[in-house]
């Protein structure tokens, strides 16, 4: 046994040598390639994070203030049977002479002398106007923007035209002031917004039918009591409760008369001591002058302005223009205007700036 070991032993010796080596040298190597590298995804860390609520809350942005030009003129009449030019002239000839000056303002208010409407039969008085309601247009688009009705000619045929002449003013966009279905609503402040200010226009009757009354009451249609200084008064703190500016267009004082009346003048200080900032008057057909009180512009009496151009001392008028500043400033003058020939006033200096002249100290 151990005999055939050995051979065997022998044998697988040799057998190795011969694997080894062919001519002598070494044999190639047997090469074995590396294992492949295996690379395991990067662990994933999911993370939930609670989604953010974003309120967004409007706030309501100031208004800022600008320069504020507000004009206001004496009696404004379109009854053709009266300014006997606009049949033939057509109305537009009663703003062709302004150069658009009530266009380039931020608000017109003028004293509407006349009922415009068709309706109605005239009242029992000496003068009675009824507007063509076809002039409206021409008047809207020149510019204005509030007419008073509150005057002696308001209601010239009857409650019923003055209630359907407000309706067509509104139909143009110009806005009626100072009468109305009842008391409430004839003492109802016109309220606009212009260049971040809220303005308030109030018109006051002060002139009286010769026969008759034409003051609203409750229940019944009519004008403001002008008369009434304290009802004004109160409709003026009521209207500042929501606005910046109170004008009052006031028709007051006697026909004719060329200086302002004691009663006028101390009606319109107690409204600016209720809180207006203006005032715009009218009814003496003659020009009156502006005075201030506590710093605010009171124009008296504005004379004729759509109007016959007769007496010749009365077709010298003017517009009375108010400027409001942001810094509490206000300014205000008297723009000369000469009414040239029936129904036709003239702006006689159109290239001049808005007013600068302030309260005197």
């Amino acid at each position: 046994m151990a005999g055939r070991y050995s051979a065997l032993i022998v044998a697988l010796a040799l057998w190795a040598t011969a694997c080894t080596t062919a001519h002598g040298a070494p044999g190639p190597a047997t090469v074995i390639p590396p294992a492949p590298i295996t690379t395991l995804p990067a662990t994933t860390t999911t993370t939930t994070v609670a989604p953010t609520t974003t309120s967004t809350v409007y706030v309501e942005p100031v208004p800022v203030k600008q320069t504020l030009v507000i004009n206001g003129t004496g009696d404004v009449n379109l009854d053709p049977t009266f300014v006997r030019t606009f049949p033939k002239t057509g109305y537009e000839d009663a703003w062709t002479g302004l150069f658009g000056v009530f266009l380039e303002d931020d608000l017109t208010v003028v004293n509407l002398e006349c009922s415009p409407s068709l309706l109605g039969s005239p009242w029992d008085k000496t003068w009675n106007f009824r507007c063509d309601p076809a002039a409206l247009p021409s008047m809207a688009a020149a510019g204005v923007d509030v007419a008073n009705l509150a005057n002696n000619h308001g209601m010239d045929y009857g409650m019923e035209a003055m209630l359907d002449g407000r309706q067509n003013l509104l139909a143009v966009g110009i806005a009626p002031v100072g009468t109305g279905a009842n008391r409430a609503e004839a003492y109802a402040p016109f309220i606009t917004e212009v260049k971040g200010w809220r303005i308030a226009v109030i018109g006051s009757g002060g002139v009286n039918p010769e026969t008759g009354s034409w003051i609203a009451t409750d229940d019944t249609p009519g004008m403001t009591s002008g008369d009434d200084t304290e009802s004004i008064s109160a409709a003026i703190r009521e209207a500042k409760k929501d606005a910046d500016i109170v004008i009052v267009t006031a028709h007051w004082g006697k026909s004719y008369e060329q200086t302002p009346k004691p009663f006028e003048i101390n009606q319109a200080k107690a409204w600016v001591d209720a809180g207006a900032d203006g005032v715009f008057g009218h009814h003496q057909h003659h020009l009156q002058p502006l005075m201030w009180y506590e710093g605010k512009p009171i124009a008296l009496g504005l004379g004729n302005f759509v109007w016959q151009a007769y007496p010749a001392s009365a077709k010298r008028t003017a517009i009375a223009q108010f400027v409001f500043e942001p810094d509490g400033h206000i300014s205000a003058c008297l723009v000369d205007v000469v009414i040239e020939r029936n129904g036709h006033p003239v702006l006689q200096n159109p290239d001049t700036p808005i007013c600068k002249t302030t309260a005197p100290h």
